[in-house]
């Protein structure tokens, strides 16, 4: 785990970062969330949104009526639970911390490998960058369109209350 004054300076300095989470799906899954790559906390715990004020885990439980998942088999056994698929757009990338709006050299992940294997009903990117990226680098390859969420990002609390991203995250229950 880095010291303090080598967080404080990832957090300032572009680096090269490869995506290293498998992704979560099965032959069931009907939706696909697609972020745009793990924060510097999710790559530390080794799962997806895993920033304690990330909102996206109290949005899906609470949209499906169940408690918060904690662990990350909690987590996984949610997803599968649900049918939903998770992932990022990105590969590999340049960024600074968590800042998106920082990301260079972007490579994207083979979307199409979770397409292929499953019965994706609906593909949504959370975020305006994930929707950019999958547009622009998966979207010619998979033919397959995506649809916008707001980002649950604590970053984005003062433009996006909890109640509206359960409203804007409601949609995701027409296609399970």
């Amino acid at each position: 785990m880095p010291k303090k004054n080598q967080t404080e300076e990832i957090k300032t300095t572009l680096q090269l970062v490869h995506h290293e989470l498998e992704p979560i799906y099965d032959y069931g899954s009907r939706v696909l969330i697609l972020g745009t790559m793990p924060s510097p906390k999710s790559r530390e715990e080794g799962f997806y949104y895993a920033h304690p004020q990330n909102r996206l885990w109290r949005v899906l439980s609470e949209l499906m009526g169940e408690t918060l998942p904690v662990s990350t088999a909690e987590k996984k056994a949610f997803l599968r639970r649900h049918h939903i698929a998770m992932w990022d757009v990105l590969k590999s990338c340049r960024i600074k911390g968590a800042d998106d709006s920082s990301i260079s050299g972007a490579e994207p992940n083979d979307i199409n490998s979770i397409l292929s294997a499953s019965n994706i009903r609906a593909v949504f990117t959370t975020g305006k960058k994930a929707t950019d990226l999958y547009q622009r680098l998966c979207y010619p390859i998979t033919g397959v369109p995506s649809r916008y969420l707001p980002s649950t990002s604590p970053a984005n609390c003062r433009n996006c209350t909890l109640e509206t991203l359960k409203d804007d995250y409601r949609i995701i229950l027409d296609y399970l």
